[in-house]
């Protein structure tokens, strides 16, 4: 089984659009999107969700107010000014770290794990989609990242799938950490720009850093053809191998607005490159790079494996 991770060094780099066209070349995988903070793979691959889950994290306090004499000593220890005579008054503050509970003299507090979020596993028209909402000021998407991927991988050892499409998090943080450990292969969209040059250097330092093999996907490559070039010599220099270069297009604009990928436009002027991009993947990790008659009869049933 192997995984491909799609990351960038921000948002906003084309790197779900060019996930969803890989998703659409793909023969037979599983796909992840770990953006769990502001997921939106499910809007360019017509998701249905066929299952939801709970995902817990941390914990909170629980208050017995039987129990509870408003002592007051709970409030004078919460450094986070969260609750105030045994009544969380402030649970926005709460950093879950049980201090209140510990030191009840009557144990009228009780910390309980804390719903976090929510994981889907959705039905799509390239395949099964596994993806997640993150709760509203929760701070583990890392751990909820993680759980994505889990799950992926145990659905690709059921189905027997090769390969799992993982579109990452933007950026080099913990959500991003969590969703490259153990990839693969991780393929930096990244875009000719002064910003995007430096944005390409952290995703390079980071994948040294856990050793992971990056290749290099520069979208919007006409815009700055000298920009491109001077990337291009970079990633040479620094033996980095550069799977694709995508011509600015209006057509993953209006792709978007459609909820397509830039593929299923009619008439797409980036349908070769993005094939090509996704030969030196297919190449790279080893798969087959076409779709096979039988996936191709599956994808007209509107039948996956």
């Amino acid at each position: 089984m192997k995984e491909l991770v799609i990351v960038s060094g921000k948002g906003g780099t084309g790197k779900t659009s060019i996930s969803a066209a890989l998703a659409c070349l793909a023969p037979q995988k599983v796909l992840v999107d770990c953006d769990v903070d502001a997921a939106n793979f499910h809007l360019v691959s017509g998701a249905t969700i066929r299952e939801t889950h709970v995902f817990t994290a941390g914990f909170e306090p629980h208050i017995d107010e039987a129990a509870c004499s408003h002592c007051g000593k709970c409030t004078g220890l919460c450094r986070f000014g969260a609750i105030n005579s045994g009544i969380i008054t402030t649970p926005l503050n709460c950093e879950g770290c049980g201090v209140c509970a510990f030191n009840c003299p009557g144990h009228a507090i009780a910390m309980k794990e804390k719903q976090a979020g929510h994981w889907f596993i959705s039905h799509t028209r390239f395949g099964s989609l596994i993806h997640a909402e993150l709760g509203l000021s929760v701070e583990n998407s890392g751990k909820l990242v993680s759980k994505v991927r889990q799950e992926a991988k145990k659905m690709a050892a059921t189905k027997h799938l090769p390969l799992i499409i993982t579109d990452g998090p933007p950026g080099i943080g913990c959500p991003a950490i969590a969703a490259l450990s153990g990839a693969t292969l991780a393929l930096a969209v990244v875009e000719p720009s002064v910003s995007g040059m430096h944005d390409l250097g952290r995703l390079a330092d980071l994948a040294a850093h856990f050793r992971l093999p990056l290749a290099i996907c520069i979208n919007k490559s006409t815009l700055h053809q000298e920009n491109t070039n001077q990337m291009i010599t970079w990633c040479l220099s620094k033996g980095l191998p550069v799977f694709g270069q995508i011509p600015y297009s209006d057509t993953f604009r209006t792709a978007a607005q459609s909820g397509q990928t830039v593929l299923e436009m009619p008439h797409s002027d980036v349908k070769k490159e993005l094939t090509v991009l996704w030969q030196n993947i297919a190449s790279h990790l080893r798969l087959p790079s076409q779709t096979s008659a039988l996936d191709l009869l599956l994808q007209k049933l509107n039948i996956f494996r």
